[in-house]
């Protein structure tokens, strides 16, 4: 980590505030159907100008045009902006647009995600609460289930798949928010008239300059994923949808480490009840000696705004034991990953939620299978170990 001095308070447009307006106007660009049009959104004009400004106040040359901000964002780690980040405990090696893809990073997303602007209302958060509110309407836990799964397993469905779900008797009452959910695959995403999926991950892979194709998803870019899985041709089916980004990062990406998990757990024969009472949290085991295990798993790139955003879990269905879990990549990634969510923490839950890995909480899990084995007499439930 780079050395840094803690700013003075009060500066809106620097350090995270203008962190956010940048990362939500690079957001806005992502999206913009003519990437040409000379006329920008309000907040990416906002953010250009906020940084102009402030560049010109600490006697450095600022940006010339919104493009060349767009650059900064892909060649230059944001610990090398203008910025103010103490707090933000950002990695030297950060950049807010993957230098290969040329799309938003998902610390870029999360960043625009955590603004307080009503125009970044968290997209992903809108669906799902709608989904979750349709579903409890219906009585129908195995809806939200079943559309979760699909979230999860098929990010990208051609036009005719899509249709073919209504036949899906889980999924029908969630079929307007499934439509709202997918949107046409963008022609960015075509290499030679054809789609390529991540094998792994099963999105939609993106073509980079060299001719090859890489994953958007954090976990697969960083092991170097370039198997493809299906190959679609722009009009198979009627055409071609995928997820929307939030939902791919924040759905999908979580999502296959909780999928993980439930295999995993199914080979030490336990049965994971997956998003119970329309996701309490993600995963919930009965244990033989009666303890029952609450898991949610997080996939998030700032350790600090997870930290930040980190809140008690719900406690019904009940359980003896939580565990905050994180995918193990994202600590090799970032060696301090731990010490910063700690440390951003809200006070309440300072030494009352404890982060794990997926890898950590099965070494732990086979421990206390192993002890239940040989136990002779009864076993402790009491407390929490979240």
């Amino acid at each position: 980590m780079a050395t840094r001095t803690r700013p003075q308070a009060g500066s809106v447009f620097d350090g995270e505030p203008l962190l956010r307006t940048v990362a939500t106007a690079l957001m806005a660009l992502s999206r913009r159907p003519h990437p040409g049009d000379p006329v920008y959104e309000p907040v990416v004009q906002r953010a250009f100008d906020q940084l102009v400004l402030l560049c010109l106040r600490r006697g450095q040359t600022p940006p010339g045009s919104v493009p060349e901000m767009a650059r900064w964002a892909r060649t230059r780690p944001v610990t090398e902006w203008p910025l103010d980040l103490f707090d933000a405990e950002v990695s030297d090696h950060q950049l807010l647009v993957d230098a290969e893809t040329t799309s938003p990073t998902q610390f870029c997303l999360e960043w625009a995600v955590s603004s307080a602007d009503p125009t970044t209302e968290q997209f992903e958060n809108l669906l799902m609460n709608e989904a979750i509110s349709t579903c409890r309407a219906a009585h129908a836990p195995d809806s939200y289930t079943a559309l979760r799964r699909l979230m999860i397993e098929r990010p990208v469905l051609t036009s005719a798949e899509l249709a073919e779900l209504s036949a899906d008797v889980d999924l029908h009452p969630v079929l307007t928010v499934i439509r709202s959910c997918y949107e046409p695959a963008p022609a960015a995403y075509l290499r030679d008239g054809r789609y390529s999926t991540c094998k792994r991950c099963r999105c939609l892979m993106v073509p980079i300059t060299s001719g090859a194709l890489r994953c958007e998803l954090d976990r697969c870019k960083r092991d170097g994923t370039d198997e493809i899985g299906r190959e679609l041709l722009a009009h198979t089916g009627g055409g071609v949808h995928q997820l929307r980004r939030p939902l791919r990062v924040f759905i999908t990406g979580p999502g296959l480490a909780e999928i993980d998990l439930e295999i995993a757990l199914g080979k030490l024969r336990l049965t994971a009840e997956m998003w119970p009472n329309y996701d309490a949290y993600d995963l919930r085991i009965t244990l033989p000696t009666g303890q029952v295990w609450a898991i949610d798993v997080k996939d998030r790139a700032s350790p600090a705004l997870l930290g930040r955003t980190t809140t008690p879990f719900r406690t019904v269905p009940p359980f003896t034991h939580a565990f905050l879990v994180v995918p193990a990549y994202r600590l090799v990634e970032r060696e301090d990953y731990q010490r910063v969510f700690n440390r951003n923490l809200p006070a309440d839950l300072r030494g009352k939620v404890k982060l794990h890995t997926d890898k950590a909480l099965l070494t732990k899990l086979r421990a206390e299978l192993r002890r239940a084995s040989h136990a002779t007499g009864p076993t402790d439930s009491g407390g929490s170990d979240a």
